[in-house]
């Protein structure tokens, strides 16, 4: 497949940046960084020079990518002789900000890397060698990478700002990768055996860190969700008080199931933000949904399984779906123990259950049986698992319990007649 085929065929890009800055850029599926901001754009493009030939990323097959822990530190593998070449990027407030493009060597032999395109910032000057072997724009960089180790340059977003193009020393992608994780874990956590849903999740929030909410107006719904959520991650919720109110009118009469999670949010935020009037007005429009039939009045639409979300433009939206699996109200696991997290240990921390309260608990599982420590922060709530365990409840602000233990899967004996 040519890069153009697969450009077109390729995923959109990751974004990158830091919050709080107009430092954003966009990582191509194979490696490819574009810086964004206000003046044009500029994009570094990679190839690395191995024992064998130029590999050009957004022309090799064997091109893996994936979020660190659902971050925005993007690293993207490329297959070389006896290893390979691997390059991490993510971006940093230094210098006005910085996008960081960094490759390390995980083959036994030395290679090459060549960077062409916007000028980078680099540790070292680059190696004065003609590039031979493939054809790149003028100004591209040649960089030696001896095995096992690695090499950096940054794209700088504000060049104004540089006095000189060598590299200071940075913050490493994992101390980024633990900053990000401190933040998205600010309004829940998760520990579960399906790690990509966890993932998932923290990619979510990144985003939505970086990009902000949808459209209010042809969304008003998972605006208010994403505003929300902004809240629960740091923003100042004082600061979105002024921006729900159009929304809040928009759904007040509407029949969408998921329009009470966003009032109820917004209830959360109000009471975050320190406004009682707009919380009290809010606690009796969703009052006034319930008696006039628009909810069932023990909250909303029940939610399925975990299999069933689906990641759509609005995170906040997201975020409740997978929440409302997790603990509906007082209702914890609704659907049940997914039957792929049988047999693992898995923690929830912080999770919504009331506008004043949250859960977090545990279940572990030695052998059978499955202790469930329950300490609920907030108001005091019912708790029970009508999916896991019809006959367990409590009312205690913390303890543990035994769920019963899951059915069984049942044998069943095929036979196929090909006659």
């Amino acid at each position: 497949m040519s890069a153009v085929e697969r450009e077109a065929a390729s995923p959109p890009e990751t974004m990158v940046g830091v919050t709080g800055t107009p430092c954003r850029s966009l990582v191509t599926p194979w490696g490819d960084v574009t810086s964004l901001g206000e003046g044009p754009d500029s994009t570094v493009s990679w190839y690395i020079a191995a024992e064998d030939r130029w590999h050009p990323p957004a022309d090799e097959p064997a091109v893996r990518q994936q979020r660190v822990d659902g971050t925005p530190v993007i690293e993207t593998r490329v297959r070389i002789p006896d290893g390979d070449a691997v390059q991490r990027v993510w971006s940093v407030p230094d210098l006005g900000g910085l996008t960081v493009i960094e490759v390390e060597n995980e083959s036994p032999l030395p290679f090459a890397v060549a960077f062409a395109g916007g000028r980078v910032l680099t540790e070292r000057p680059p190696a004065d060698v003609p590039i031979k072997g493939i054809e790149l724009p003028a100004g591209s960089i040649v960089l030696p990478v001896g095995h096992r180790s690695s090499i950096r340059v940054a794209l700088p977003h504000d060049p104004s700002r540089i006095g000189t193009w060598a590299l200071p020393t940075l913050v490493p992608a994992m101390a980024v990768v633990r900053g990000w994780l401190t933040v998205v874990h600010r309004a829940s956590r998760v520990v579960l055996p399906d790690a990509g849903l966890a993932d998932a999740l923290t990619a979510a929030r990144c985003d939505l860190l970086l990009l902000g909410p949808v459209e209010s107006a042809s969304d008003p719904v998972g605006f208010l969700l994403d505003v929300a959520e902004l809240a629960r991650l740091g923003d100042d919720a004082d600061a979105w008080m002024p921006d729900i109110v159009e929304p809040i009118a928009a759904i007040a009469r509407s029949d969408d199931p998921e329009a009470d999670g966003a009032l109820a949010a917004c209830e959360r935020l109000a009471m975050a933000a320190g406004d009682d009037r707009a919380t009290g007005d809010i606690a009796s429009l969703r009052a006034r949904r319930v008696r006039d039939g628009r909810v069932a009045s023990d909250g909303p639409g029940r939610p399925a399984s975990f299999s069933d979300v689906r990641r759509g433009a609005s995170v906040g939206r997201f975020v409740m779906q997978i929440e409302q699996r997790i603990a509906d109200g007082g209702r914890l696991l609704t659907a049940g123990i997914p039957r792929r997290w049988l047999g693992a240990n898995f923690e929830v921390h912080r999770i919504p259950t009331a506008t004043r309260s949250t859960v977090s608990f545990a279940v572990l599982l030695p052998q059978d049986r499955r202790p469930l420590p329950v300490p609920p922060h907030g108001d005091l709530q019912h708790l029970t698992a009508p999916g896991v365990d019809p006959d367990w409840s409590t009312d205690e602000a913390s303890g543990e319990a035994l769920w019963a233990a899951p059915p069984q899967p049942t044998r069943i004996g095929v036979s196929i007649d090909l006659g």
